[in-house]
């Protein structure tokens, strides 16, 4: 099923709702402004495989760009709005987007990539005029209503970061059938796990740009639900949100869990949260302790999945499950066979910590234009057991564990941030000689980003410079990523060879900050 289905069915039921203004999208609506975005994407000449860029904050019109590509099959990348110009010109180039949509409230950002795009055939702007970008309510309006005769299905194609930072779109087959065919594997795998229908209200608090939200969305558009979509997280609006409309179904990051539990007793007690079913938390480990109030507060609606956007492995937890397995992120088996394996590619005995693959029956994703990064995730001798990096162990029942998360990532408020990128840049001011980013424990956000500097020869290492190194940063990466504190040191440790020992500085700032009782 797809919005079409529900638009026959009850047309005028919201498919959408965003949460500070009240606009709702209807079925109805969903269905012919789709397929209107369609019939024009189809006239300037996109073709099956051929991909359609989205650059948007939290807006309805997201979900008529994803349903337009979906049922065109074009690929669609939906972007992080906070990235930096030349890391969005990076995603738009390299997954080679013939079109490119966006909203005008990002019309700076917009209007920046414009020269660094050339290959882009037509830029669309919804909320506003945008010099160079035509009217995307105009494009709509000079299509006709109807259904299309042909909907081959398309997929998204999104990205995710290496360790260089540098993004890196995940590519996935396109399905060979209609849209309004069965075969959807979230759908598939989450729809009846976590009880999706026609009566589901899903609270989504967090980007749509991101994976997770936006497949969830797309489930409940298939399924018949309502969206609420948050413009921004805010953590008493949430609860208020959940009372208001009745929610059922939610997903959150640990943060957000975190931010909830730091409201007055009063404020959260205020709302009513009975409705929930389903509380699907990921993205991030959330700690022991955080998780066990929330299951407290709220019930054993907690649901917890461990996967990433290649979606090369699945492992699923509940609430009860977790109880009795407190820190697992699931029980492997849902999808793909957990490997843990030792720098030498063998596996290791129950117990052990180690890099987790998982054994699938043919390699399940490949990073576009990046064959190197694909033979990277595949271990030595058995391609189709892949990795995404995480570092964690099995226990005797095989419930899986993440220790390292990622080898040295900093997961902030559920977001990957990649040290190298941060490094890189700052190797290039000239005030710096050596540099070395790392995360250190944040209550609040899981982790926060540390930049370890060590100062040419002469130069004052001084508030001073520490405000010249975050303006410098500024201009290059986007804002999520910028230190929250920079230290200053007469010498970083590197091995004879010149490789940086960063588990030495990880280390040495883990002793300060136990021996301080941080």
């Amino acid at each position: 099923m797809y919005p079409a289905t529900f638009a026959a069915t009850r047309p005028d039921f919201p498919a959408a709702i965003m949460a500070g203004s009240g606009q709702r999208l209807t079925y109805r609506e969903l269905d012919a402004r789709s397929a209107r975005l369609a019939r024009h994407l189809r006239l300037i000449g996109l073709r099956r495989g051929d991909h359609v860029a989205l650059l948007s904050d939290n807006d309805l019109r997201v979900f008529e760009v994803y349903w337009a590509a979906l049922r065109s099959g074009f690929y669609l990348t939906a972007v992080n709005s906070h990235l930096a110009p030349g890391e969005v010109a990076h995603i738009v180039n390299d997954c080679e987007a013939k079109a490119l949509i966006g909203s005008a409230r990002l019309a700076g950002l917009l209007d920046k990539i414009v020269d660094d795009t050339p290959r882009v055939q037509q830029r669309l702007c919804f909320g506003g005029e945008l010099a160079g970008h035509g009217d995307y309510e105009a494009a709509l309006a000079a299509q006709p209503d109807g259904p299309l005769e042909d909907q081959p299905c398309g997929a998204d194609m999104l990205y995710s970061s290496g360790t260089t930072g540098l993004p890196k779109g995940i590519l996935l087959p396109l399905p060979d059938r209609q849209v309004d065919e069965p075969g959807d594997t979230v759908t598939a795998v989450f729809g009846p796990l976590f009880g999706f229908d026609e009566n589901t209200v899903y609270l989504s608090p967090a980007p749509l740009y991101h994976a997770a939200p936006l497949r969830y969305c797309a489930m409940t558009h298939r399924t018949g639900g309502t969206v609420i979509v948050m413009e921004r997280f805010d953590a008493e609006q949430a609860l208020s949100l959940i009372e208001r409309y009745r929610v059922t179904h939610s997903q959150w990051v640990p943060t957000m869990f975190v931010r909830m539990l730091k409201l007055d007793e009063q404020a959260r007690a205020r709302y009513d949260v009975s409705s929930l079913k389903v509380a699907v938390h990921a993205a991030a480990p959330c700690p022991v302790e955080v998780k066990r109030q929330m299951i407290d507060w709220w019930g054993p609606v907690l649901q917890e999945y461990y996967a990433a956007t290649e979606t090369n492995g699945i492992t699923i937890i509940d609430s009860e499950q977790w109880l009795a397995h407190p820190g697992s992120v699931g029980q492997d088996g849902f999808l793909g066979v957990a490997r843990i394996c030792g720098d030498d590619g063998d596996e290791l005995p129950t117990g052990e910590i180690g890099t987790i693959y998982f054994e699938r029956d043919e390699l399940p994703f490949s990073y576009h234009n990046d064959p190197a990064k694909t033979r990277s995730a595949q271990h030595p001798r058995h391609p189709s057991w892949t990795t995404i990096g995480d570092i964690g162990y099995l226990d005797e029942e095989r419930y899986l564990y993440l220790t390292d998360r990622k080898s040295f990532t900093i997961i902030s408020g559920g977001v990957n941030i990649y040290p190298q990128e941060i490094e890189n840049c700052l190797t290039m001011h000239p005030a710096v000689l050596d540099v070395a980013v790392i995360g250190v424990p944040d209550d609040e956000m899981g982790e926060s980003v540390l930049a370890v500097v060590q100062p040419v020869a002469g130069v004052r290492a001084d508030d001073a410079l520490t405000r010249e190194l975050l303006d410098y940063l500024g201009e290059r990466i986007a804002r999520y990523k910028l230190p929250r504190r920079i230290d200053f040191v007469t010498e970083l440790p590197r091995t004879p060879t010149g490789k940086l020992v960063k588990r030495t500085i990880k280390q040495r700032y883990a002793a300060a900050a136990a021996a301080s009782g941080e």
